[in-house]
Order: C-alpha cells, then sequence, then structure tokens
C-alpha cells in the first residue's frame, strides 16, 4: 500500500490520521490531551491498530470543530482527504475504484447511540459501477446504496424515515429484507432516489465531496441533538467536550453469507460473568445491529456460520481485555469471512457485574489492587444483590395462582419489574411523574426515549439486540430489558398489546423477568437475594490487610 507523503510542516493541528506507519503529527502519542482531542472512539481505534488488530484507516476531524463545523472542510479538503486516500490506495469519487467511507462521530466520553453515523458516503451513479466491478457483489452494492440514501434523507436533509421505512417494508412484502436480490433492491434504490427528490425538493447528491462534506457537518451538529444533550444532562457530561469525526474506509457486512456485522462484550455485561457476549447479524450492515431495529442472534450463529472469525473474535477480546485492563464493548464486521474491528470502549455494566469484573481482573493480576478499590468504591452491599421471582408455596392454591407466562425474548438486563403499560415516552413519563411504576413497550429500542428509561422501570421490545445502543444505555441505568420479543404485537391506534390470545390495555400491568427472559401478565412479588460471595471478596478488597 502507498505511503502518504510525510505532511509534518503543514499538517494540521486538529487532524489525526490513523492506518499509516508513518504517523501524522498528534497522533503519535495517547495521552490525555489527544484523547480529548481525537475522541475516545479514535483514540481506541488509534491503539488497536498499534497493537496489530485489524483497524480499517480512518482521517479524524477533531473535537475542536464541534462548534464550527463548516471549519474542518479546509484541512479535511486542503491535504487530509489526499493522506488518506493514499493509505487506503483508493480515491473518493473515483469511478473505476472509488473509496466508500463511513461517518462516525466519537466524543471524549463514550455516549452509545446518542449521535448519528452514516455509511456508504461516496457511492453514487457515477461511483456505483466502479464499487460493482471490484466487489463484483451485485446486490451489496445496490443495498449499501439504497441504505446511504434513507439515512442521508434523514441525519442530513432532515427528512422524516417513514416514507423510506414504508416503501423497504412495501419491496419486501413481509419477507427479511436480506431476501431481496439485487433486481428488487436496484428498483427500491431507485423509488428512493425519487422520493428523496420529492420530499427535499432537489435531487440526491451525486457529488462524493458534497456528500462527505455534509455528513462530517450533520455528525459534529448531531453533538447538540436532544437526546445527546439529555445523556449529557443525565451523566453530568460537559457540552464543552464536544465531539470527532472519524471518516473511515468502509468494510461490508452485506457482501453475503460469509460476511456480517456484529457487537460484543468482552464479559456478560449483567452479571460480569467471563464469557464473551456477542449479537451477530449475518449479510449485514452495523446499524442493523445498534439501531434497535432487528433482532441479532448470538454467538452460536457465528461460530456455526463464521468459526474462523469467531476463533479471531476470541482472541481479539483476550488481547483487548489484557491490553485495556477492563472488560470491552466492541463493535465488529466480518467482510468474506475476514474480520475488521471498528470501535471497543470500557463497556457499560449492571453494578454487580462491576463488582465481579474488577474483582475478577484483580485477582488474575490485570490491574492493580488500588484500580480495582476505585472501580468498585460506589457500590454498597444492597448493590450485590440478585432480585428474583418469590417462589410459591407449592401447594394446590398456588398452583392455581401461578403467573401467567406471556412470551419469551433476549435479555439485555437482568432482575425483574412490574409496572403499568406504557407506549410512549410522553406517557412514560407523565405516569412515573405521578409515581406510578411503568414498563415502556416500544416496537424498536430508541435512543430517543432516553427520558423516559431514566425513569421506567423497565423496557420490553418487539424488536432489537441485547447489544442496541438503546439496550446498552437501559443496563448503564439498570433498568431490566428484554429485547426481540417476537410473540408481542402493538396496536397503537387501539392501544393495547398482545401476546398470542391475551391482550392488555395501556395502563393494564406486566412483570418482565430479565433473569429467564419472560414476559409475565400482572405484578409479581419479588424477593433480593444477596450475593453473599461476591458481599465477602468486596469487603475483602477493601480491608486493609
Amino acid at each position: 500500500m502507498k505511503k502518504p507523503a510525510n505532511h509534518a510542516s503543514a499538517w494540521p493541528r486538529h487532524l489525526f490520521l490513523i492506518g499509516t506507519s508513518e504517523p501524522m503529527p498528534k497522533a503519535g502519542k495517547a495521552s490525555k490531551d489527544s484523547l480529548e482531542a481525537m475522541g475516545s472512539k479514535a483514540w481506541h481505534l488509534l491503539r488497536m491498530a498499534r497493537l496489530g488488530l485489524p483497524v480499517p484507516p480512518a482521517l479524524v476531524l477533531g473535537t475542536h470543530y464541534t462548534r464550527e463545523p463548516a471549519e474542518s472542510l479546509l484541512p479535511l479538503f486542503g491535504g487530509g482527504l489526499t493522506a488518506f486516500e493514499a493509505v487506503c490506495g483508493q480515491q473518493l469519487g473515483d469511478a473505476h475504484a472509488p473509496l466508500i467511507v463511513s461517518v462516525r462521530s466519537g466524543a471524549p466520553v463514550s455516549m452509545p447511540g446518542m449521535m448519528e453515523t452514516l455509511l456508504n458516503v461516496g457511492l453514487c451513479d457515477a461511483t456505483l459501477p466502479g464499487l460493482l466491478r471490484q466487489s463484483g457483489n451485485p446486490r451489496m452494492v445496490w443495498d449499501a446504496y439504497r441504505r446511504l440514501i434513507a439515512s442521508y434523507a434523514v441525519v442530513v436533509g432532515g427528512l422524516a424515515a417513514q416514507p423510506f421505512e414504508a416503501e423497504r417494508l412495501l419491496a419486501c412484502a413481509g419477507a427479511d429484507e436480506r431476501t431481496l436480490d439485487y433486481a428488487q433492491l436496484r428498483t427500491l434504490c431507485r423509488r428512493y432516489l425519487e422520493l428523496y427528490q420529492s420530499l427535499a425538493g432537489q435531487p440526491f447528491p451525486q457529488d462524493p465531496r458534497e456528500q462527505l462534506a455534509a455528513a462530517v457537518q450533520a455528525v459534529y451538529g448531531s453533538w447538540f441533538s436532544p437526546k445527546a444533550d439529555s445523556y449529557r444532562k443525565l451523566h453530568g457530561i460537559d457540552e464543552g467536550l464536544g465531539t470527532a469525526v472519524i471518516v473511515q474506509r468502509m468494510v461490508f457486512g452485506n457482501t453475503g453469507h460469509r460476511s456480517g456485522a456484529g457487537v460484543g462484550f468482552t464479559r456478560d455485561p449483567s452479571s460480569g460473568e467471563p464469557t464473551l457476549w456477542v449479537d451477530f447479524l449475518a449479510n449485514a450492515q452495523g446499524e442493523d445491529v445498534v439501531s434497535g431495529q432487528r433482532n441479532a442472534h448470538g454467538h452460536a450463529t457465528l461460530a456455526q456460520t463464521l468459526p474462523q472469525a469467531w476463533e479471531a473474535l476470541q482472541q481479539v477480546a483476550r488481547t483487548l481485555e489484557h491490553e485495556l485492563g477492563d472488560m470491552q464493548d466492541f463493535e465488529f464486521t466480518v467482510q468474506d469471512g475476514h474480520l475488521y474491528l471498528l470501535q471497543t470502549r470500557s463497556g457499560k455494566r449492571t453494578p454487580r457485574a462491576a463488582a465481579r469484573i474488577a474483582l475478577d481482573l484483580y485477582e488474575a493480576g490485570q490491574i492493580e489492587r488500588q484500580t480495582a478499590r476505585e472501580r468498585t468504591a460506589h457500590l454498597k452491599a444492597k448493590d450485590l444483590v440478585r432480585q428474583q421471582l418469590a417462589p410459591s408455596a407449592g401447594d394446590s392454591a398456588a398452583d392455581a395462582a401461578a403467573p401467567l407466562e406471556l412470551a419469551r425474548a433476549s435479555s439485555a438486563c437482568s432482575g425483574i419489574a412490574s409496572g403499568e403499560i406504557a407506549l410512549d415516552p410522553e406517557r412514560a413519563i407523565e405516569r412515573t411523574r405521578a409515581g406510578v411504576p411503568v414498563i415502556l413497550v416500544r416496537q424498536d429500542a430508541q435512543t430517543e426515549d432516553i427520558e423516559a428509561l431514566q425513569r421506567v422501570q423497565g423496557l420490553l421490545t418487539q424488536r432489537g439486540a441485547r447489544t442496541a445502543h438503546a439496550a446498552v444505555v437501559a443496563r448503564q441505568l439498570g433498568k431490566v430489558c428484554l429485547v426481540g420479543c417476537e410473540g408481542l404485537r402493538i396496536d397503537a391506534q387501539r392501544q393495547t398489546v398482545a401476546f398470542g390470545p391475551h391482550e392488555f390495555a395501556v395502563g393494564q400491568t406486566l412483570t418482565l423477568d430479565g433473569n429467564q427472559g419472560i414476559v409475565y401478565a400482572g405484578a409479581l412479588a419479588v424477593v433480593d437475594v444477596p450475593d453473599t460471595p461476591l458481599q465477602r471478596r468486596l469487603q475483602a478488597l477493601r480491608s486493609n490487610a
């Protein structure tokens, strides 16, 4: 691969290049200053690249430009993009071998799903044939193009997502969109282009540089979105930190059965158990998993369909924990059997998991005792308790009153939660303000619901993965969370939910068992079971011995 020329004398101080053996200035030291300047996501990408892990090249526009995003465009197009293209061996907008990129946010403090991402930037009518020749995969190319048009319309154009979603559902005719062939996707893509022009009053931009400039500014702008603002206020994050923007060479998880996208935790973030915890979706892109709009599969599917990638992922998990000294939450893509890493960060976890992970890492000699103490200093004995359903007495009367199991779902956070049904965040907030416990029931796990999530007892969704951004946020807030409940049907017009023959109106009560992944009718009794062994281990850590 061609190396970039040495730009040390003229290289902008707020630009960083990842993926070259000749790092640009300011990307050289993994210091606190560089973390704040380039954001946590890029800082960890740089660390992973230097560990020899498979990270696609990236150009990082620093947090400096958050309040004046237009100021980033001169350094971006005045030398940064040229150096990045040289590292990638491709050019943005090249009709024969086009560079296709993702544009992502990356603040100095992790804010899962609170800002915007655009994938497949650089695709247009002129570059599509070139990507087709490169990949030999017409289905992937048309799928990537239609995804770009729809996401660009929403994130950059400020258009509603619903018209594009309606067209997608019409094209799918009830089937999984991954079953659409290239001809169907081409037709859908052309319909998207027509829809974009109709709704935006102008054609979809066909200049890849125009796409990139607008995407960069939109991602910076998402730092000030209402959901990001709510998240910062909830967690005491300084608005002045800003976000970086990462322009990264695309890797495609939607190239067929030997590809896919996923999110993993190096340990179970609910219990702290030292097992790899993965959600994976074959023939998909990363947003399919983290958006909360798709159900995903566990590691067994990945291990069965792509054993080499699974083996590589296990080694990556060990490397990340060893080098970074904490449980990691990472995103990955598999393209034609090859594993690529797109992100790692310290994973959000429950209080009980926080205790076990810190203790396990300390006892294994991976972190110092003082570090383990600092990570558990906020925990109290009541935090190290498992909630369970109260056992029945076992007599005939109790058996007759056995709880009614309604459905099963994937558990993103353990515990037990009971509350009345709310189908929208506005009602959930109103009822919780009145002192009523609430279960928020939604079709998708959405980060836009963050204000309601912090107030309710639990979240139940029809679609979504355990590692969707909203599920991660719910777990961090300690909320019981069940996702991907395929037996759930929501009727927004009638304000009801149904599980098979059983129908419930808004205001009626459900219980979520996050330990077993079960939805029950009514409010059920709960008992707290202290995790005595874990409490003793924590006490020993805190002792002066």
